[in-house]
């Protein structure tokens, strides 16, 4: 089945729309969500960022998501998907609106911190949502081509609310002369936002997305007290499926060295190419930094259904590693803004192409039960490796961000994960996606 083929079955199944639909509009928000707050806690020559500051920041808006990560898999995996995605879009807009109202007030960042911590905390346990659903609107056989659109197409659409966004703020001149806060205006669209993918998700049948349980879900009291049980019953799983573990090893180290080269990057359209007190030619050139890495994005799914039915979901990830390890030694030991954009390019198609795979090995390894529990654990390594990538960052990375000896280090890193990898794995003998015919039968709608 050919990408074209495949995107054009997929999307003429009402189900799959809807749940597109549904990730698309909240991604599109959360892009101009984002660009608000780089604009305003990156950018600012008021608070001058180095990478430290970069780091709290990351720390701020991921880390709190790792403490109720968990907890937020347990409850995946007894209540409605359906509403956990309803309702969380729709408490996502409070924390929006009141980040708007605190930085129009000029308020304190610490404010401002908390509030983007449960507005990011909220999205992440969305994205683990969507993940553990995925499954109940795709035959078992596309979920390697559903997996490398659905993702995707929001980072896609992450990035086209990011162009939005950037074009917005970086009209604030024309703006400012009605005394309206370009950062207060995005975040009221991004709002907006939110409140459209809500309504989007109360198209689905409440009980479609999952989970498929054997017995009525328990009440809330009941399932938090069973939390730490339910987790260690998942930790258990996710032993005994040795192929999605050893995925989920690989997207963490793939995550780590990602995260120090986005620190690096933020900093070098910071303070290298552009003079630090240039807010608006930083945003712009590390936007289209984003978007470049974003077409990456878009390739990586145009070819990875491909690529896994020849190579396996386990050859293309060594594929993509080495290519990452290749990029950041050339072209982006030259530290030019044009060989930048082509090793963002590199990037963005080896961390996207990576995370379809993973998607996919975790998917079909794991029984469905456990599949919310499985993911929230899967967002939490995501989140909290990037952020000790940041932490690590603050203290190898300069403050211009040119730095040789972190770029080697970082390639040998993408290096070093393939070849453990292969190692682990060559006993695996993971066939190419088309070929597994032993994976379970098609989830009922």
């Amino acid at each position: 089945m050919t990408f074209v083929r495949g995107l054009v079955a997929l999307l003429s199944d009402q189900r799959f729309r809807q749940l597109f639909a549904v990730r698309v509009t909240g991604q599109a928000a959360d892009g101009v969500f984002q660009v608000a707050l780089a604009s305003y806690l990156l950018f600012s020559p008021e608070l001058q960022p180095d990478a430290g500051a970069i780091a709290a920041a990351l720390a701020a808006v991921l880390l709190p998501f790792s403490l109720l990560g968990p907890f937020a898999g347990v409850f995946l995996d007894r209540w409605s998907r359906r509403q956990v995605l309803m309702i969380a879009n729709l408490l996502r807009v409070a924390p929006v609106l009141t980040a708007a109202a605190l930085i129009s007030q000029n308020s304190s960042r610490a404010a401002l911190f908390v509030t983007v911590l449960l507005a990011f905390s909220i999205n992440r346990f969305l994205l683990a949502g969507l993940s553990a659903a995925l499954p109940h609107v795709v035959e078992t056989r596309a979920l390697v081509l559903a997996n490398s659109i659905m993702p995707t197409s929001g980072t896609i659409a992450f990035m086209l609310g990011l162009a939005v966004g950037s074009g917005l703020r970086l009209a604030q001149s024309a703006l400012s002369p009605t005394g309206v806060n370009a950062d207060v205006v995005l975040l009221l669209l991004a709002a907006a936002g939110f409140v459209l993918a809500a309504a989007l998700t109360s198209r689905i049948p409440r009980h479609l997305l999952g989970p498929d349980l054997d017995s009525a879900p328990p009440a809330a009291a009941e399932a938090l007290s069973r939390v730490r049980r339910g987790l260690m019953a998942g930790l258990r799983h996710l032993r005994e499926r040795p192929v999605a573990a050893k995925a989920l090893c690989v997207i963490a180290a793939h995550r780590f060295f990602y995260g120090l080269s986005t620190v690096a990057t933020i900093l070098l359209y910071r303070n290298y190419f552009n003079d630090s007190d240039d807010v608006d030619a930083g945003l712009a050139g590390l936007s289209i930094a984003v978007l470049v890495s974003g077409v990456g994005f878009l390739v990586a799914a145009l070819i990875t259904p491909a690529a896994t039915s020849r190579l396996s979901s386990q050859g293309w990830i060594l594929l993509l590693l080495a290519l990452a390890a290749v990029a950041e030694v050339f072209p982006g030991a030259l530290y030019t803004e044009p060989s930048l954009l082509v090793a963002a390019f590199v990037l963005g198609l080896s961390a996207q192409g990576v995370k379809i795979c993973v998607d996919t090995l975790v998917q079909t390894h794991v029984d469905d039960a456990f599949r919310g529990r499985v993911f929230s654990v899967y967002d939490v390594v995501f989140n909290v490796v990037f952020v000790a990538a940041a932490a690590v960052g603050a203290v190898v990375i300069p403050p211009d961000g040119k730095s040789y000896a972190v770029l080697t280090a970082i390639a040998l890193g993408y290096a070093a994960t393939a070849v453990l990898y292969l190692l682990t794995t060559r006993l695996d003998r993971i066939p190419p996606a088309r070929s597994r015919a032993h994976l379970p039968p098609r989830a009922n709608r």
